[in-house]
């Protein structure tokens, strides 16, 4: 019979049981008994420590890649500085009236003064100022109240500071309207006076 032997250093050897006294037999099984407990101990910790490190790795959520992000294209307009069409589109034309009256609005005074700024920044172009009206009332009187709707708008322009030679009147009454139905949405779309370049504009 062979009986392993765990010496004080933890190296393990084989003896043969005739070789040991019997007294000493049971301390070496208490021996061996501990030391198998220690190592067993030992593998628990290990395996307990190296399943929460993985446990730890597989809580890692997964990288995020960001998705590169294009700058938006340049917009180039088409519209030439100081043309006409630069000045119906980026500053308006229009104002409108109301009924039987040629006061300027308040809700059109902004854009007259935007108006008078692209004048100033311009100061050969030329304009005309058309006074328009609704079908309503006879021609006589539509003539002579498009011819102060357009006078007001020219007074307002000059009081801005355009030269007075510079913008020039004229109305044409109920003669050129924009909508020809018969009610008051397009009635006053009618009553209007429209700012017209007539010569200096940028050719476009």
């Amino acid at each position: 019979m062979t009986i392993v032997m765990i010496g004080h250093d933890g190296i393990v050897f084989h003896a043969p049981a005739r070789a040991i006294p019997r007294a000493s037999r049971g301390d070496i099984s208490m021996t061996f008994s501990r030391h198998l407990k220690i190592i067993g101990l030992a593998g628990l910790t290990c395996l307990a420590g190296c399943t929460h490190k993985q446990e730890a790795v597989n809580t890692q959520p997964p990288p995020v890649h960001q998705a590169e992000v294009m700058p938006p294209p340049k917009v180039t307009s088409s519209i030439l500085p100081g043309s006409a069409q630069d000045f119906r589109v980026n500053v308006g034309d229009t104002v409108h009236f109301a009924l039987n009256q040629y006061q300027i609005q308040d809700s059109d005074k902004a854009l007259l003064q935007r108006q008078a700024a692209w004048l100033s920044k311009y100061p050969g172009v030329r304009v005309q100022i058309e006074g328009h009206c609704d079908e309503r009332g006879t021609r006589e009187y539509n003539l002579a109240l498009g011819a102060r709707r357009a006078n007001a708008v020219k007074e307002y322009l000059v009081a801005q500071g355009v030269a007075n030679g510079r913008v020039e009147t004229i109305s044409y009454g109920k003669e050129r309207p924009l909508c020809t139905d018969s009610d008051e949405a397009c009635w006053a779309q009618n009553r209007r006076g429209v700012t017209a370049i007539t010569s200096g504009a940028a050719a476009s």
